[in-house]
């Protein structure tokens, strides 16, 4: 065990606040897809892997796995959405549905075929990267979990463990087991001594700002956020009204895999993420949405930050014991949620 050293404490604090930020962002997408759609998204650990190792991929001038993976689920989705169309009677709209997942894959893999040799700025390889991580969000939500969208929260939280495992091991296919790391944004660092920062850790806390401030926005500002938030409060008395649970929880899903693959691109000059480095990430995000019982985003937020800098200062004096400490956190939340927090059943939400 070291002595705590006060001059390392701005180094450590810094560390720390980066990635809260992270986990932050994490845990408000861990709440936002739980009050809509009731599903704990265990999965959103693998969007950050999925971001940072496509973006390294695309860095080495390769064509990432994920485009595979994401031209199968267009054509899974768009098979599964044709049927229920067929089942309506909607042939003419089946058919439209086809034709436009089929364009959409050709534009894809054209895209990723063509873009990924060259080697482009990094600005450029971040766009692509979004473009082939966030589509995976909806698509995920329409193959997995629309269809079991009346099921229990049990179920789909089995539906979420397989889904995380899965991604896990396709993960492994793609990149195969070494870590990554990815070239930093801002290069430099920011003060003199030992009060230094990097400029890629302030981007991260910048962005994670920006990000929470425009998420705090469209749902207050935008029509859109307005249903989500009604969905969320009321599902039954959201459907009452004409608002689409279906819609919403595409949304959402949309929403949180944005947030996923721009923490992956973020915390990767930092991280070296490995295939499976995603269920760590998450429930670190997941800690922080437990101590906002799953419903707070600013609780969920400040819990998320706090996880990252008892981690920060836990690697310092306590490595050993860092993920154990960490881990420990939710324990007495969890209990103090139970005196305090009445049981609702699920018809009467």
């Amino acid at each position: 065990m070291q002595i705590f050293d006060p001059a390392i404490f701005p180094i450590l604090a810094a560390d720390g606040l980066t990635n809260g930020a992270i986990y932050a962002l994490l845990a408000l997408s861990i709440v936002l897809v739980f009050a809509v759609t009731r599903v704990i998204f265990i999965p959103i650990g693998e969007f950050v892997v999925y971001g940072t190792l496509t973006l390294a991929a695309l860095q080495l001038g390769k064509v990432p796995g994920t485009v595979g993976l994401l031209l199968a689920l267009l054509a899974l989705a768009a098979v599964l959405e044709a049927v229920s169309l067929l089942r309506a009677g909607r042939g003419r709209n089946a058919l439209i549905t086809l034709g436009g997942a089929a364009i959409a894959g050709v534009v894809v893999w054209f895209l990723a075929g063509a873009l990924a040799p060259m080697k482009l700025p990094l600005w450029v390889q971040s766009l692509l990267t979004l473009l082939i991580i966030v589509p995976m969000g909806p698509l995920l939500y329409r193959v997995v979990y629309q269809p079991l969208q009346n099921a229990s929260v049990l179920v789909l939280l089995i539906a979420s463990v397989a889904l995380h495992m899965v991604m896990t091991g396709l993960a492994l296919v793609f990149f195969g087991p070494e870590g990554s790391r990815t070239p930093p944004f801002l290069e430099g660092q920011l003060g003199s001594g030992a009060l230094t920062i990097n400029w890629q850790n302030v981007l991260v806390m910048l962005a994670s700002g920006l990000l929470m401030l425009g998420l705090f926005l469209f749902f207050e500002r935008t029509m859109a956020g307005k249903a989500l938030r009604a969905t969320a409060v009321n599902r039954v008395g959201a459907r009452l009204v004409g608002i689409s649970p279906t819609s919403a929880g595409t949304l959402t899903f949309l929403l949180a895999a944005v947030i996923g693959a721009l923490s992956g691109m973020l915390i990767g000059p930092t991280v070296a993420m490995t295939y499976d480095s995603g269920f760590l990430i998450g429930l670190k995000g997941f800690i922080g949405a437990i101590i906002g019982g799953l419903v707070s985003f600013p609780l969920a937020a400040a819990g998320a930050v706090l996880v990252g800098l008892i981690e920060s200062f836990a690697s310092f004096s306590l490595s050993a014991w860092k993920e154990v400490i960490v881990f420990t956190l939710i324990l007495p939340v969890l209990l103090w949620r139970s005196l305090t927090t009445r049981h609702i059943p699920e018809d009467e939400e």
